[in-house]
């Protein structure tokens, strides 16, 4: 029998017990034994695609499969307490932000182990806790100013999004070998949770992200069987929506949908990751140089195209096509600046319900009502899936490697900076969502401000100005950024923050040879 080890940095409190039971323990043993290999040789597929992409190729509708996109089937039938999604709210499993976000108002509520989770143990094993404990509706939690905080009588459906398959939960081992992080968020809460949910009528249900291709969505759904079967619950409960915020991803749309037939969900537009992955994907092609990131808006034709063809396939597979995230916060002391900030919210779920969405994400309960009522006034109905007149997309290969057009001025070089920066610092801290000039960020959007700036100090990018964007430039900004974060703490409280490190990991991630993931490399400050 193989053998299990949590790492002595993790807590050995009470609770963690409760959530690492023998039982619980036995079936992430199971998942490592049965997917691990998979899970190694996908990745190792990962490198091979970037291989090609450095040599010049780039990712096409494979051939191969030509026969599941021009055929006639349709995922199964929806859940019923799933047809309406037409406001979602995604956020950390910290828990105040769970009962908060369940009773936001939202149709679903997305808990969050991946981009707006710093993973410490702590905030891991926790997060586990609190979903049980919301699952049971039992949660509560009591403010210091003695406010208290429950669960109201119609709580949002609760999704949970588990770390990507790249990466590891490094203070459990089996065999003296990291557990998958998937596996490892999946395993928890499916094992406490699958029955309290069938109890009540209910199910678990999931968001994948960051998948890259079709043979990652069959090993989940292959996880999926094989959870099931073990658990002695009936098949085709769990139900999976995928964000497609990968460039390869998008090629391999019905397939995604076809592997997991069974079990999906439907299909997300992570725009944000997407965004990031097109510059990582495209990292060796000075042709492929992406201008500021506000600029990069979805009215970008590669942008419009990646959406237009997410919501053809859902539709015409029978399942919902979810729109993307307002990151926007209310901003209270400055009634201008927030309507302004609500009209932009406003304006981008037009956009989306008269593309098509079927629903859309928030990251604060204050813009649930701003998008619910853009949701309410354009679509009558539960959703907006039907079969397209043309079951042919028009949308081709060339659409979605359109290259964005747009400036890079000093002021998006420094907020870039800016932003990459107080992510990092706050991470660090084990923080994973984090408030910063009025929007809620989280690891997409630093991946995009880092990702730029390498690509533009590695191909001499200029600014609107006329300078070049070189290694010392991002240095002199960077060094004015902490001498006027020093100045706005006190000294104590600066050398107590983590931003002299978040400066170091951040000049490592702009430098030198592209980090896939900046989660990955900061992962060992946690461990």
């Amino acid at each position: 029998m193989s053998t299990v080890s949590i790492s002595e940095l993790a807590s050995t409190a009470q609770e963690s017990a409760k959530i690492l039971s023998p039982d619980a323990v036995a079936f992430l043993r199971e998942l490592h034994a049965r997917f691990e290999p998979t899970r190694l040789s996908l990745l190792e597929q990962r490198r091979k695609r970037q291989q090609a992409f450095d040599r010049g190729e780039f990712p096409r509708f494979l051939p191969e499969t030509q026969s599941i996109r021009s055929a006639a089937w349709q995922v199964a039938p929806i859940p019923a307490e799933l047809l309406d999604r037409r406001v979602e709210i995604t956020g950390p499993t910290e828990r105040k932000m769970v009962i908060n976000a369940l009773n936001s108002g939202a149709r679903v509520f997305m808990a969050d182990f991946e981009d707006a989770n710093s993973p410490t143990w702590n905030n891991c094993l926790e997060g586990q806790q609190n979903l049980i404990d919301a699952n049971r509706r039992t949660i509560a939690w009591r403010a210091a100013d003695g406010r208290q905080y429950q669960l109201g009588s119609t709580p949002a459906v609760l999704f949970v999004r588990p770390r990507g398959w790249h990466l590891l939960e490094k203070h459990f081992h089996v065999e003296g070998t990291p557990i998958s992080a998937s596996l490892f968020d999946f395993g928890l809460y499916f094992f406490h949770n699958c029955r309290i949910l069938l109890d009540r009528g209910s199910a678990p249900y999931f968001y994948l992200p960051k998948l890259e291709s079709h043979h990652e969505a069959r090993l989940w759904n292959d996880v999926f069987v094989f959870a099931q079967q073990f658990m002695g619950v009936p098949a085709g409960i769990i139900r999976a929506t995928v964000l497609i915020e990968t460039i390869s991803a998008a090629f391999e749309m019905d397939e995604i949908l076809y592997e997991l037939r069974e079990h999906s969900a439907g299909l997300n537009c992570g725009r944000w990751d997407y965004i990031f992955s097109f510059i990582k994907k495209f990292r060796n092609r000075p042709d492929f140089v992406l201008p500021q990131r506000g600029d990069v808006t979805m009215e970008q034709p590669f942008l419009r195209s990646y959406v237009e063809l997410l919501i053809h396939t859902c539709h015409k597979r029978g399942i919902h096509a979810m729109g993307g995230m307002a990151a926007q916060i209310p901003i209270r002391d400055n009634p201008q600046a927030n309507d302004e900030a609500m009209q932009k919210v406003r304006d981008d779920k037009l956009r989306e319900v008269r593309a098509g969405h079927d629903g859309t994400w928030v990251a604060h309960p204050g813009l649930v009502p701003v998008a619910r009522g853009v949701f309410d006034e354009f679509m009558t109905g539960n959703n907006q899936i039907s079969m397209p007149a043309d079951p042919r997309s028009r949308i081709t290969e060339s659409n979605l490697l359109e290259i964005p057009q747009g400036r890079i001025t000093e002021a998006g070089l420094r907020r870039n900076i800016d932003v990459a920066l107080r992510y990092l610092e706050s991470w660090l801290r084990g923080n994973g969502c984090v408030p910063i000039y009025n929007l809620m960020e989280d690891a997409a959007t630093a991946e995009i401000c880092r990702a730029q700036l390498w690509q533009w100090i590695r191909y001499g990018a200029r600014l609107d100005d006329g300078r070049l964007i070189t290694a010392e430039l991002h240095q002199k900004v960077l060094t004015g950024l902490l001498a006027e974060l020093r100045g706005t703490m006190s000294a104590e409280a600066y050398a107590a923050s983590k931003f002299e490190r978040a400066g170091e990991l951040l000049c490592e991630f702009t430098g030198g040879e592209f980090q896939e993931f900046l989660t990955t490399k900061a992962y060992a400050d946690l461990v």
